[in-house]
């Protein structure tokens, strides 16, 4: 459907707004950024009404959500609502984990942070904010991000509060819960530079994969993706509520046909439905409701703050997953080890004994094999062969004190509780009884393969015998 479409020719202009919840305390107090399912501590109810902004007009979505006259109730819990979300209380300075990780997401996004910024209020009156408005602070501006057609601009990257929460609503009535409200967010806005609907998705992934390489929430709901977009002739529209970015290139190619047949143009914000259409949510904001937070001091970003962050800047999953390949890793091993999240064991594990393939089985493979094979509960084989265990087992095998093929034996050793140190002594046997054991098999079981006999020896003699050896013999002997 795409490729049949000149998005050039209908003068396509796109861009996206992504907001993440960042894994901290809120924002502007030292409340746990928890949701909560069991029953509220507390309920208050509100209206809200609609107040000029810095340039002294009333925003148009901002009258148009006073003018709906709804009641709004409110659901807090004692251990993650104080007098802040309330609104009965100023905002305290901002939580300062929050803004490093807002500064790693806009290093890199490549663009250039702010040293002077000021906290604003937009003008918010749907209920989703106690006080009528969210607080924001833009961070950093003109970055970009690189794509297969091109360089894409990232315009601003802002911090801010997330909104409440609804938990169910009437024809008069909306009732919110306290808990997600004051969830610090980082909202990325780029450039309306997006050419076609399959950049859009590219866009939205990469943008992705850059904050889940920083400390950010996961699971539904935690990140939201809102569409900007405009053809020739028609006003920008704002589509809402994307989770999913699968559904970006058909939504897209379904809103340029609305807007290619629609006669009532005008701004407006529309929200995605499932199916790829949209329907109308509110007219589209202005810069009316912004205005200046009062209660707090202009936010200072120092050049010291920003070379600490540069110090811990994380890497890409792309950028980790060739650095593993890299050591010799084969693909599925390497994404074995990204699900497993035991990158850093690896790497430290491979600084002991330069075996990657070897160290990959023994922290992803070998102890659930123990497992299951043994009959031991895995929490115990992973808390018997700890990082300790691990390193002494390397030791010993670089000392050559025992055979790689002899490591998965030790392992079952330890997890079974013997000492690591008596785990690694194996008995003496003498080569010409295994090479007669091996023969009196081989003689007993005609017929099979290489690896069949290679499996039955290495289970009867658990470490006795390298595996080099014992396929020696098996050609020795199939002869």
């Amino acid at each position: 459907m795409s490729g049949q479409k000149d998005y050039k020719k209908l003068g396509l202009k796109c861009g996206l707004e992504i907001h993440q919840q960042l894994d901290t305390k809120k924002l502007f107090c030292e409340c746990p950024s928890v949701l909560r399912s069991e029953e509220p501590d507390f309920i208050i109810t509100r209206k809200l009404h609609a107040v000029a902004g810095e340039s002294g007009e009333i925003d148009i979505a901002a009258a148009y959500q006073a003018g709906l006259e709804k009641e709004f109730v409110y659901q807090g819990y004692n251990e993650n609502t104080c007098l802040v979300e309330l609104d009965e209380e100023p905002p305290h300075e901002i939580n300062q984990e929050a803004l490093k990780i807002a500064i790693q997401i806009a290093l890199l996004l490549n663009a250039k942070i702010l040293p002077l910024t000021q906290v604003m209020r937009k003008t918010v009156i749907n209920g989703s904010n106690t006080s009528g408005f969210q607080r924001t602070v833009l961070i950093a501006q003109d970055g970009y991000v690189e794509t297969k057609q091109g360089r894409i601009g990232i315009e601003t990257i802002c911090l801010e509060e997330d909104a409440a929460r609804i938990i169910d609503k009437t024809e008069d009535q909306i009732i919110y819960r306290l808990d997600r409200l004051g969830i610090p967010m980082i909202e990325i806005a780029t450039a309306p530079d997006i050419k076609t609907p399959e950049q859009a998705k590219e866009v939205a992934l990469y943008i992705g994969e850059i904050l889940r390489s920083c400390k950010v929430k996961r699971g539904i709901g935690t990140i939201r993706q809102d569409v900007n977009l405009s053809i020739k002739g028609h006003p920008r529209v704002e589509i809402k509520g994307f989770q999913d970015p699968r559904m970006f290139v058909k939504t897209i190619e379904l809103e340029i046909e609305r807007q290619l047949n629609n006669n009532d143009k005008k701004p407006e914000v529309r929200r995605a439905l499932s199916d790829g259409t949209t329907e109308f949510l509110r007219p589209m904001p202005g810069a009316a409701r912004m205005y200046p937070e009062t209660d707090l001091p202009l936010l200072k970003v120092s050049r010291d703050l920003i070379n600490e962050v540069k110090k811990t800047l994380p890497k890409l999953k792309s950028e980790i997953e060739g650095d593993l390949r890299k050591t010799g890793l084969n693909l599925e091993m390497v994404k074995l080890l990204l699900k497993s999240k035991k990158i850093d064991e690896f790497k430290e594990l491979l600084n002991v004994f330069d075996r990657p393939n070897l160290i990959a089985k023994m922290l992803l493979i070998y102890p659930k094999e123990i497992s299951r094979h043994e009959n031991i509960d895995f929490e115990r084989v992973e808390r018997f062969l700890n990082r300790d265990a691990m390193i002494f087992i390397l030791e010993q095998s670089k000392k050559k004190k025992i055979s790689e093929d002899q490591i998965k034996q030790v392992m079952i050793r330890i997890a079974k509780g013997t000492k690591p140190q008596d785990a690694v002594l194996f008995k003496k046997e003498d080569f010409s009884v295994i090479e007669e054991k091996i023969m009196k098999l081989i003689r007993e079981k005609p017929g099979l393969s290489e690896n069949a006999y290679m499996g039955l020896i290495m289970k009867k003699f658990k470490g006795r015998i390298s595996g080099k050896d014992a396929i020696d013999l098996i050609r020795k002997f199939m002869d």
